[in-house]
């Protein structure tokens, strides 16, 4: 038998398999290693092997083929018989914000019900608008380059949020001023609870009569609002420059509920900073401290979010690993 007759011999059988098994028997009749091509070229003279190698071998690549595409066909039919149309369908994943972008479009919308609007002011600011136009000193710790990240002399990576108090002023002109600036801030630190890169959240409210009973007012329903109905907040007296009288707030603890425990060690945790606005700033940024008078406050997102949901280590917010950032 020739190699062209061994060849429509095999494609007869193929055509003729109507299952996987079947076929499977006619490719091992013709295509194993004692199969009949095989044999074929076996029983050729020495001398005859060279010059019909490459037909040979174009041979069983053409019937490799044909058995590739009827086993394509078989399959393909069977599973249309077998498919139940009524099964429903695997639905596609489906991803979700990233904690951080969650977590500011929730604040925002909280403080946008009680009239604060959104603004975004430079993460690249000069040294006036990030310090000295905030009634902090040139010889004052935090504007060493240990504590914050120089650009050029003048120019900083902003270490808050807080230069966005001076802008707003000077946009706005005159009081009544209500505004939240959240963005990027950058400080050299980095532990459990701070990343070199974090976000802020700055409050600033200034019009006429504004007293500390607003700022805790608001604290209050920013607190109730973000992290549940049964916290409160406190106020501790501190020290910023750029405040008069200055506070670090400090929230119920959610893990105890402010009964005391191994994470607050007293009942509370600190939420962040606040306080009157000083009226050196309020003159830098064109407002009269005799007519008016307001609050700022500036709280990290990172630290409400981890706070929110008893984060162990702030990093783990910026973690890659989808295990953990699956859990929420």
């Amino acid at each position: 038998m020739n190699l062209k007759d061994i060849s429509k011999q095999a494609t007869a059988g193929t055509t003729t398999a109507g299952t996987i098994s079947e076929l499977k028997e006619i490719e091992t009749k013709y295509l194993g290693r004692h199969g009949e091509f095989n044999q074929y070229f076996d029983q050729l003279p020495k001398e005859e092997k060279p010059k019909q190698g490459a037909t040979f071998n174009l041979a069983k690549q053409k019937y490799s083929a044909e058995v590739q595409k009827k086993s394509d066909e078989i399959i393909g039919r069977e599973s249309a018989r077998e498919f139940d149309v009524t099964v429903p369908g695997i639905l596609p994943s489906i991803g979700h914000l990233h904690l951080i972008t969650g977590a500011i479009e929730e604040i925002t919308g909280i403080f946008e019900k009680i009239g604060f609007i959104r603004r975004r002011y430079p993460e690249i600011d000069t040294d006036w608008y990030a310090a000295e136009g905030l009634n902090i000193p040139k010889d004052h710790p935090a504007r060493d380059d240990q504590e914050t990240f120089y650009v050029s002399d003048n120019v900083v990576l902003t270490p808050h949020t807080s230069n966005g108090q001076l802008r707003e002023m000077e946009a706005m002109k005159k009081p009544p001023i209500k505004m939240i600036n959240i963005g990027k801030t950058y400080r050299r630190q980095i532990d459990i609870s701070h990343t070199p890169m974090f976000h802020q959240f700055e409050g600033l409210l200034i019009d006429k009569n504004i007293d500390i009973t607003h700022l805790i007012g608001v604290g209050n329903y920013f607190v109730q609002h973000y992290f549940g109905r049964d916290r409160r907040i406190r106020l501790r007296p501190h020290h910023f420059q750029f405040t008069e009288p200055s506070f670090e707030i400090d929230i119920t603890c959610g893990v105890c509920g402010g009964l005391d425990c191994r994470l607050c060690k007293a009942g509370w945790l600190e939420l962040g900073g606040a306080g009157m606005v000083h009226p050196t700033v309020l003159k830098n940024g064109g407002i009269d401290p005799k007519k008016y008078s307001g609050f700022a406050f500036g709280w990290g997102v990172e630290r409400v979010l981890a706070m929110k949901n008893n984060l162990p280590d702030i990093r783990n917010i910026y973690s890659t690993d989808l295990r953990i950032l699956n859990q929420f």
